[in-house]
């Protein structure tokens, strides 16, 4: 096993690389500009190829030229070119083009503040493309290991689903110093829990089934297929139609492949949640490691206070909020938005509420004391917020 101290967007490098990632394409931005510079020098030294884009529309439209190509491909941005990929990220939904996306958010809107962490693309990663008729797949790492594990865990699902993936990660995660453990065997890849699928290639001639099923080899143009590939709504084997019967079977399977499968998507955390805690906080990304300090800090306080950490985003996980209780949603934003996902999934008999921070993190003790308030049927006051702002 290496190991080595690095950064989040080092992780991604190498856990891209392992996974079979031999096309970056894409354009600096902080605070992911180190993936790309770390991929025009990892990328050669693998066998693949780095590709420099005029802009983020230009790169995701390489990844997936290159993956109809038959090769893994990724690109890397913040969010100001994350809402540039709408276009293209709709060609790989509607074509089922394997790609991995990743997203280092920071403070916005727009262009905000480059070295600050951000979660405003919660709801943008959902729908990243116009149109409707699909589900997306998001992960979100809160650490340099996770965003190890799941880059390569995104690849995997790529494939398996045959659909783009996002890894929404954030500044701290990308920018972050910390142990990195690399599997050097595969021995030690089954150990980590690693799992690693080659490209395969759809022999034809159905390259878009009306069904449900996963694990589909996906279309590569060339090698001997005659594939068709178009944003179009497709028939069975790709080629453009105005049927709306065949709309109707596309948007199922863009749909259903998902929800269908949501077994090998869903991952989440329980903090402290077996005694049935009075208040339950949810986070994902950086500020879950916060919660998990301050669940830590209200126990030895004598309060009753778990956690529930988010780690794939999309689909939802409804299935986690399963508990009657006072949730407190902790998010890097001032307006809310995962809140709002879990006032929706909160089962009855239960409050929602929820603590926003912009550009930074919260601090434990402040978790803790708005934790406190909540079980004693108080305001959830903050030191900068007197009432919620949501």
């Amino acid at each position: 096993m290496k190991r080595v101290f690095d950064t989040g967007n080092a992780a991604v490098t190498e856990a891209a690389i392992f996974a079979g990632c031999r096309l970056f394409a894409g354009y600096p931005i902080t605070p992911s500009t180190e993936i790309a510079e770390n991929m025009s020098r990892r990328m050669p030294q693998a066998g693949g190829y780095y590709v420099q884009a005029e802009d983020e529309l230009a790169a995701l439209h390489i990844c997936i030229g290159a993956s109809l190509g038959g090769l893994k491909a990724m690109t890397s941005t913040s969010g100001p070119g994350y809402i540039l990929y709408a276009d293209p990220y709709g060609w790989a939904l509607g074509s089922e083009i394997p790609v991995v996306v990743l997203n280092a958010q920071r403070v916005g809107p727009v262009s905000g503040i480059t070295g600050a962490p951000g979660q405003g693309e919660f709801y943008l990663s959902r729908y990243p493309t116009h149109g409707g008729n699909f589900e997306n797949i998001v992960l979100a790492p809160n650490g340099v290991q996770e965003a190890f594990t799941l880059t390569v865990e995104a690849f995997y699902l790529a494939e398996r689903f045959r659909m783009p993936v996002t890894i929404l990660a954030d500044q701290i995660v990308t920018d972050g110093w910390e142990t990195l453990l690399i599997p050097e065997t595969a021995e030690e890849a089954r150990e980590m829990g690693l799992c690693v699928t080659p490209r395969k290639v759809n022999p034809g001639p159905v390259f878009y089934p009306a069904t449900d099923e996963i694990d589909v080899p996906p279309v590569v143009l060339g090698h001997n297929t005659g594939a068709a590939c178009s944003d179009w709504t497709p028939t069975a084997e790709g080629y453009d139609t105005e049927e709306v019967e065949w709309q109707h079977k596309h948007a199922y399977r863009l749909i259903y492949k998902v929800r269908n499968h949501r077994e090998l998507i869903t991952r989440y955390e329980e903090i402290e949640t077996e005694d049935g805690p009075d208040v339950i906080l949810v986070a994902y990304g950086s500020p879950s490691r916060v919660v998990k300090s301050a669940v830590k800090a209200a126990r030895e306080q004598g309060l009753k206070v778990g956690a529930l950490r988010l780690i794939s985003l999309w689909p939802f996980p409804d299935e986690a909020f399963h508990r009657p209780a006072k949730y407190l949603s902790v998010e890097l934003n001032y307006d809310g938005q995962l809140v709002r996902e879990v006032q929706r999934a909160a089962p009855a008999g239960s409050e929602v509420h929820f603590l926003g921070r912009c550009g930074e993190l919260p601090r434990v003790a402040e978790l803790v004391d708005v934790a406190r308030n909540l079980i004693d049927n108080r305001p959830p006051a903050s030191s900068q917020w007197q009432r919620e702002a949501w």
